[in-house]
């Protein structure tokens, strides 16, 4: 594991995923199943739509172009899997877990995955809306050049986390715990809550003069010209 130096300060960079697909059996039957176990199965433009996969694990799959609109998706387990060009509203993958997984130029929106753990996940390009990670854990986690809209990161736990090229509005940070957060590369840095949660963050110094207005607010100091 590599360090990235910061004048005296060191931050522990996050360990990427490492995914190998092996040859894939192309699926072509109808629906998920409820603790449904899919194995080294590609999934071609499908349409999971309100369909109903609670505690299914995905393991060594590739999943390209699938629409997710309000599919249940709950305590699902994603294993050494590509995620492509997916696409959905009101996914709801709360309490899953996602390991040395792939997410590449998704399309969500208000996507659930509160109580979820997040382990070696890349998330490439793409835009994603209201995402939902409230008490969740992110460990070895990189956003990187996607756009995150209103993310909700309240009491959840954050470590080797990073965003290069992110473009980050709104962020709630409420009751969240950082540690070797790297936002330093992030194209852009909103916070609307939580502000006083950036111990165990990295930021440039044009950031924290971005901030320093909700910094102040948060402090209760008053600025007046």
């Amino acid at each position: 594991m590599t360090d990235r130096d910061s004048g005296a300060a060191k931050v522990k960079r996050a360990r990427r995923p490492q995914v190998r697909l092996p040859p894939l059996v192309v699926w072509e039957d109808g629906g998920l199943e409820p603790d449904g176990d899919y194995d080294g199965v590609e999934f071609g433009g499908a349409d999971f739509a309100g369909q109903e996969g609670a505690g299914a694990r995905f393991m060594d799959c590739a999943v390209r172009g699938c629409g997710f609109d309000g599919t249940g998706l709950r305590r699902a387990r994603l294993l050494d899997s590509v995620l492509s060009g997916v696409r959905g509203v009101g996914t709801d993958l709360a309490e899953a877990t996602l390991r040395d997984v792939e997410v590449v130029d998704a399309r969500l929106g208000g996507v659930q995955l509160h109580g979820a753990v997040l382990e070696r996940v890349v998330f490439r390009g793409g835009k994603i809306d209201y995402l939902n990670l409230r008490t969740a854990r992110l460990k070895d986690v990189v956003f990187d050049g996607c756009v995150l809209v209103e993310p909700d990161f309240g009491g959840a736990r954050l470590e080797r986390v990073e965003f290069p090229g992110c473009v980050v509005r709104g962020a709630d940070l409420t009751g969240a715990t950082l540690r070797d957060v790297d936002l330093r590369d992030a194209a852009e840095l909103g916070v609307a809550r939580g502000v006083d949660r950036l111990g165990g963050a990295v930021i440039s110094p044009p950031q924290l003069f971005d901030l320093a207005p909700a910094l102040a607010a948060q402090l209760g100091v008053r600025v007046v010209g």
